[in-house]
């Protein structure tokens, strides 16, 4: 399976010419209000993994999220423990019809449908992200276990009472509405099953009046096409709204171990594991962009892409440092019998 070098960067997720265009409509919907951005999810998000989808896997791999890291475990132990933390929660086993709710190149879902034997279907509204993770799953030898559709979770077309179990992992920060995606995933839910994932948001550190809070929510918002950021409250009053029992909600994050925060992987200045993706990583790989698209080896705009995503890395970072924000809020709920 080919992944992608430095030298592929947006070179299969779009045209060259349209590269550019794509990111001055993703950053025109980020000039705009909150209203705007929900209004244009769709296009908003697809703009951005249109741009990032390579650079991500380049400089993350195939699990795009975040995991509480506790001290001597490396990184991808980290990784691979909280989506397997998912699937022990949820039960997962031989026989269940499983939904992975915006399931990015495919990453937790092939892991969790190996470790669990349960059939995963993986919801995703950009069709590149399909293509890769259709690509990953052929590879791996997956394919009886694991499928993918395209669709926009917020109107899955899906039967009522479909799925055993569902979760999500970082990807319900894209919805415009929360309590509409989850009165949905509650629809396609057989009565009595489990929904479990990790949300990003605020926490109650957060202060509206401060304009440094406020510039660093911004930054998270713009460096990974959110909407807007929800506190952990609004979410769990979303899940209920929409008719979930409420079994479980805490934020991960404080179980990090204070020498490895979940932010350390962009945080750290050297990591001979996973140097693309700390501060140094990120930086020698935004120059290398930066020559390629000066000697036309690169679509232009891939420098400012690397540049966004950069910029937004530094916000997470911060929101962590602070503690205003975190990207693992984790919930467990139960649609009634």
């Amino acid at each position: 399976m080919h992944q992608p070098g430095i030298t592929d960067l947006i070179q299969d997720s779009l045209p060259p010419q349209a590269v550019k265009g794509a990111l001055d409509e993703y950053a025109s919907f980020h000039a705009g209000t909150v209203e705007t951005r929900k209004t244009n999810y769709t296009r908003m998000v697809n703009d951005y993994y249109d741009l990032v989808t390579d650079f991500y896997e380049f400089g993350w791999g195939q699990s795009f999220h975040f995991a509480p890291r506790h001290r001597g475990e490396k990184f991808d132990a980290s990784i691979a423990r909280h989506e397997f933390f998912l699937a022990s929660v949820l039960g997962l086993r031989p026989g269940m019809n499983v939904l992975d709710v915006g399931c990015g190149v495919g990453g937790p879902l092939r892991a969790i449908a190996r470790f669990s034997g349960a059939h995963i279907a993986g919801v995703n509204n950009n069709a590149y992200q399909i293509k890769r993770a259709k690509e990953h799953t052929e590879h791996a030898g997956l394919t009886g276990l694991c499928e993918y559709f395209k669709a926009d979770f917020m109107q899955l077309p899906v039967a009522a009472g479909t799925y055993d179990a569902v979760y999500a992992i970082e990807a319900t920060c894209h919805a415009p509405d929360k309590l509409k995606l989850f009165t949905e995933l509650h629809r396609v839910m057989k009565p009595g099953t489990h929904f479990a994932g990790y949300e990003w948001c605020l926490t109650d550190r957060y202060d509206p009046k401060s304009a440094d809070h406020r510039a660093i929510k911004k930054g998270i918002e713009e460096g990974d096409a959110l909407p807007d950021i929800w506190t952990m409250p609004d979410v769990v009053d979303a899940l209920t709204g929409a008719g979930f029992e409420m079994v479980d909600s805490r934020d991960l994050a404080p179980e990090s171990d204070p020498e490895t925060p979940w932010y350390l992987p962009i945080a750290g200045k050297w990591s001979i594991a996973g140097f693309r993706h700390t501060e140094a990583g990120r930086w020698l790989t935004n120059q290398a962009v930066r020559v390629m698209e000066f000697a036309r080896l690169s679509p232009k705009g891939g420098t400012a892409v690397s540049t966004m995503l950069n910029a937004g890395a530094t916000a997470l970072v911060r929101g962590g440092q602070t503690g205003i924000f975190t990207p693992m809020f984790f919930f467990h709920v139960r649609k009634p019998a």
